[in-house]
């Protein structure tokens, strides 16, 4: 098995991810900032008979979502140093 395929995230875990946290498919697209058609191809595994994969971004913003996190915007700012 290749090191992308062990972590690769099913249709039906993707499917769970967005029903543990009570998501239609349009919340799940907005969230993700994605179409409601791309959920639905994640859900179904293919596209025009094709397997379609979740991305990596992807899985990590469901991560990122599951975890209360809905938006970031960068690392802290640490105070400027005095001479």
């Amino acid at each position: 098995m290749s090191a992308d395929k062990k972590h690769f995230m099913s249709p039906t875990a993707f499917k769970q991810w967005r029903k543990s946290l009570n998501y239609s498919q349009k919340d799940a697209a907005d969230a993700l900032g994605l179409k409601r058609r791309a959920i639905q191809y994640y859900e179904k595994g293919e596209r025009d008979g094709e397997p379609v994969e979740i991305p990596k971004a992807v899985r990590l913003a469901c991560y990122a979502l599951a975890e209360g996190c809905h938006d970031y915007s960068g690392p802290a700012e640490s105070p400027k140093e005095k001479d």
